[in-house]
């Protein structure tokens, strides 16, 4: 029995080799009044229904970008390190479905992206000109003027996003439409806004989920400042119009907008193919002039940084290197 116990573990243990690209993990996994634990076969999620009983219902782990737990979840810290070692997001989701996120990232990652995305980032008029290829690539090539600053970028945005709302608005025969969010009221809000809240922050996950993968900076924004999420709300802001935005609309009757988006919102990313774009759209922002690669979980070792040669291999001895 110990023998068999021992093989099992080892079958069920991760390896690299086993892990999927970024591009082709399942969205997201919510999960609800549960117990998320780790036996010896994976990770289960421990359901009690009165109907029922209690069920285990394993978890596919190395196939999902991010676990949102909502009300009544907890979590074990063997379950919690697997998800780590799997590089699995993992967001903390309260009533409504909208809280804070909890990210982890695999400590193999290449830092090519993060390197990208840094140098653009500080720089300024870099930073201005990424700013300009994302308003670019969600209305259009050539719509921004040139030489535009941020602020004429964010009203023309702001303009486009009201009439977006107001065409929508007649298409559902809702009447004024007004977008809100407020926490602090939230069952008071009306169910377009629920709903928008809810799968933006579905989408928020899973943008965040491949930010990390890729090994980029989540707080390092282009066009918002000032918050951990703010790269995470830029790469968002290209799908909204796609993909939460009319679905929200969608459910301007549902008597349960959350529930219902969230559902919707799955079954959008499998037409949508969410995960492969927002790896290409990173790319293509950060790098335009290159072809988009593919990003791999694979280990990669620590190279050394050096200011005339370039990156040189980690792992060597350079006592004896006559050009230092």
């Amino acid at each position: 029995m110990t023998t068999y116990s021992t093989a099992r573990r080892k079958l069920a243990a991760p390896t690299v080799a086993m892990l999927p690209r970024i591009g082709d993990s399942l969205s997201f996994l919510y999960l609800d009044i549960v117990r998320v634990q780790q036996d010896d076969t994976g990770v289960c999620a421990v359901v009690t229904t009165e109907q029922r009983g209690t069920e285990l219902v394993y978890i596919p782990t190395a196939a999902l970008s991010c676990v949102l737990l909502g009300p009544g979840t907890s979590i074990t810290a063997r379950a919690m390190t697997t998800l780590a070692r799997h590089g699995t997001t993992v967001v903390v989701a309260g009533s409504g479905g909208v809280r804070a996120y909890a990210g982890m990232t695999p400590d193999s990652l290449s830092t090519k992206w993060l390197e990208r995305q840094a140098r653009a980032w500080a720089h300024d008029n870099e930073r201005l000109a990424v700013a300009v290829r994302m308003y670019e690539q969600r209305f259009g090539a050539g719509t921004a003027p040139a030489n535009a600053s941020l602020a004429q970028l964010r009203g023309m945005e702001g303009q486009r996003l009201k009439a977006f709302y107001q065409l929508l608005a007649r298409q559902h025969r809702i009447g004024r439409f007004r977008r809100t969010y407020d926490p602090a009221s939230w069952d008071q809000q009306d169910p377009v806004n629920l709903a928008l809240s809810s799968a933006n922050t579905c989408l928020y996950g899973i943008v965040h989920a491949t930010l990390l993968a890729m090994g980029c900076s989540p707080a390092l924004g282009f066009v918002h400042s000032g918050n951990q999420q703010a790269f995470v709300y830029d790469i968002a802001d290209l799908y909204k119009a796609e993909l939460t935005i009319p679905l929200a609309f969608s459910l301007h009757d549902s008597p349960h907008p959350e529930q219902v988006a969230r559902r919707g919102f799955r079954d959008g990313l499998r037409l949508f193919r969410l995960m492969p774009r927002i790896v290409a759209d990173v790319q293509a922002l950060l790098e335009p002039d290159q072809e988009p690669d593919q990003v791999d979980l694979e280990e990669q070792l620590v190279d050394l940084w050096d200011p005339v040669s370039g990156p040189l291999p980690g792992g060597i001895n350079y006592a004896g290197d006559e050009s230092r």
